[in-house]
C-alpha cells in the first residue's frame, strides 16, 4: 500500500535546559513569553494538520487546565496503557505506535501532528517516525524536569529549515528529518 505525503511533527516548546515540563508536571513556565495576539505560529501550523497523537499524561494535563478544546474537530489518538471508550473525535489507543502511524498514513489527510508528552515522543523517536521539528526555546533555566530528549533512540540527521526570534526571548527552530 502506497503511504501519503503527510508527515509526523512534533510542534513543541521546552526550556533552554531541555525541559518540557518541571518534575512535578508544572508547565507555567511557558507563560513566560505569553504575547498578546502572539500564537508563535501555532495556529498557521494548526491548520496543516488533521490528526494528533499525544500521551494520556498529556491529555490528562489539557484536560485539567479547563480551557477549550485546543484540537477542534480534529481526530486525536490517546496513547494509553489502559484502553478507554473512544468519544466523536477522541480514540484511546493501546496497540502499536508504528501499526498507527502508518494506518493514518495510508489514508487521504493532512500532517499528523504529536503534541507529546516525553514518552510518546521518545517512542516515535525510537522507532524514527518522526518527520519535522518544530521546537520553541523558552528564554529559562529550569535545572531540573521532564526532558525533551530522553537518549536511546537511533542517530537522526536534520535539517535546518528556519529559525525565528521573537519579542519575549523565544526562539523557534523548525527542523527536517534527512533520509539517508
Amino acid at each position: 500500500m502506497q503511504q501519503s505525503n503527510h508527515k509526523v511533527i512534533l510542534f513543541i516548546a521546552m526550556s533552554l535546559d531541555g525541559f518540557i515540563a518541571k518534575p512535578d508536571g508544572d508547565i507555567r513556565f511557558l507563560s513566560a513569553v505569553e504575547q498578546e495576539n502572539e500564537d508563535y505560529g501555532y495556529a498557521k501550523f494548526l491548520e496543516t494538520v488533521d490528526t494528533i497523537i499525544l500521551g494520556r499524561k498529556t491529555y490528562d494535563k489539557i484536560l485539567s487546565m479547563g480551557s477549550d478544546w485546543p484540537y477542534g474537530d480534529r481526530n486525536v489518538f490517546v496513547l494509553t496503557r489502559n484502553p478507554h471508550p473512544a468519544t466523536d473525535k477522541i480514540t484511546f489507543y493501546s496497540g502499536s505506535l508504528p501499526e498507527l502511524i502508518s494506518s493514518v498514513k495510508s489514508k487521504d489527510g493532512k500532517n499528523i501532528y504529536c503534541d507529546g508528552g516525553a514518552e510518546t515522543i521518545h517512542q516515535l523517536l525510537q522507532e524514527d517516525l518522526i518527520d519535522e521539528l518544530t521546537v520553541s526555546v523558552i528564554p529559562i533555566l529550569l535545572g531540573e524536569g521532564i526532558r525533551l530528549f530522553n537518549g536511546n533512540y537511533p542517530e537522526k540527521k536534520l535539517r535546518l529549515v528556519h529559525c525565528n526570534s521573537f519579542e519575549k526571548g523565544l526562539v523557534q527552530l523548525h527542523y527536517v528529518g534527512i533520509k539517508e
